[in-house]
């Protein structure tokens, strides 16, 4: 029998309310620019560090390892043990509704040619009839591939090339572990992933979709946050240690934050990366509590695939030219709210019930068939 899940740890969902709000951040000030408006008053590096929004991304990468890995040890006992079907049905059950309903709405008006929606970005003006690849890349885990190939192309949907690297994940994880068995041997094989990002980011370090976006690019990430997983299914540690953990590892990320990408493009993310672990660490030392930050990490997934698709909006109403100084703090606030407001809907009316509705019916499916294959011969149907 499955174990029943863990409560929530609020912790982690501080710091992946933390994640994204660092893409947030990055994505508005690319569409308007911070400088020229009231937050001109905060030091000049303070801004420039909003524009470094892919750590925010790595350290989704760190948690999504920890999580999906720690959770399937809680509910298999072992890695070697994990049910394919359940497996993959879970990730689709949680996954797919919504991002769905986000690629309806940007096929629809980029099929109708609205700007920032049609695959005209970067200058490209390519067919609607693309959208049926790029569709089919975001899901079926390569979209970040087609970007390696065809470069910024659709404003919106580029920003799920990192949705590309998750779901690879999760397709290789459970196979790679049935396949292995063995404790040390998936441990080296996360080894070998952290070992091989920062020397595929030193190959490709002048091109920025490639040390970026490539799956191995990515993959030392979500190992380091595998690795926590491990380690913390033996040793957690104490509540003042914890809280030293997490207070240290946050100061970290904030100064590699601030430090930023450029000239850091190999061991920059993998300082981010252990940095996120250590906190994750230091988060098993006790549960946390609710508040705004870990709200905003709950509903992660729904603000990161709707987020992109309110800004293209606000980006039809007003240009950054049409912007003036003091509405440009006001346009901030407007697109983190309706943000807000966007997710919070598509989590109470799609992904939530339909992630609890497909769960239920996989599992009312899954005990009828142990049941009708646990009957004896002359067992009455």
């Amino acid at each position: 029998m499955r174990k029943p899940l863990q409560a929530r740890n609020h912790h982690i969902d501080a710091l992946r309310g933390v994640a994204i709000l660092c893409v947030l951040l990055l994505h508005f000030a690319l569409a308007y620019g911070l400088k020229n408006s009231p937050l001109e008053i905060l030091p000049s590096w303070l801004l420039r560090a909003a524009y470094q929004g892919n750590y925010g991304v790595t350290m989704f990468f760190v948690i999504s390892g920890y999580l999906i890995t720690s959770t399937s040890l809680h509910r298999w006992g072992d890695l070697a043990r994990i049910d394919l079907a359940a497996f993959y049905l879970y990730r689709i059950a949680r996954l797919l509704p919504s991002l769905l309903l986000a690629l309806s709405i940007i096929v629809l008006l980029g099929v109708l040619d609205v700007p920032f929606f049609a695959n005209s970005d970067g200058g490209k003006d390519l067919p609607a009839s693309y959208f049926i690849i790029a569709i089919a890349s975001v899901l079926t885990f390569w979209h970040n591939v087609l970007m390696q190939s065809a470069g910024y192309f659709n404003y919106c949907l580029n920003v799920y090339w990192s949705l590309s690297v998750e779901e690879m994940f999760y397709l290789l994880l459970p196979l790679s572990c049935r396949i292995l068995r063995r404790r040390h041997w998936i441990m080296l094989l996360c080894g070998a992933a952290i070992v091989a990002g920062p020397a595929y980011r030193s190959l490709h370090a002048d091109n920025e979709i490639d040390f970026m976006y490539g799956y191995l690019a990515c993959f030392d990430a979500i190992a380091i946050g595998c690795l926590t997983a491990l380690l913390t299914q033996h040793w957690q540690p104490g509540p003042r240690v914890g809280q030293l953990l997490r207070w240290a590892a946050g100061l970290v990320v904030a100064a590699l934050y601030v430090r930023g990408i450029g000239g850091h493009e190999v061991f920059g993310f993998s300082a981010i990366a252990l940095a996120s672990a250590a906190f994750i660490v230091g988060a098993t030392a006790g549960q946390g509590h609710p508040g705004p930050l870990q709200w905003l990490g709950r509903h992660s997934y729904e603000l990161y695939l709707f987020h992109i698709i309110v800004l293209a909006t606000m980006r039809n109403l007003v240009d950054k030219a049409g912007l003036g100084y003091a509405e440009r703090l006001p346009w901030l606030a407007l697109f983190l709210a309706a943000t807000a407001l966007a997710a919070a809907v598509v989590a109470r009316w799609v992904s939530e019930p339909a992630n609890t509705t497909l769960r239920r019916r996989f599992r009312g499916a899954a005990t009828a068939a142990s049941a009708s294959a646990g009957r004896s011969p002359g067992a009455a149907p």
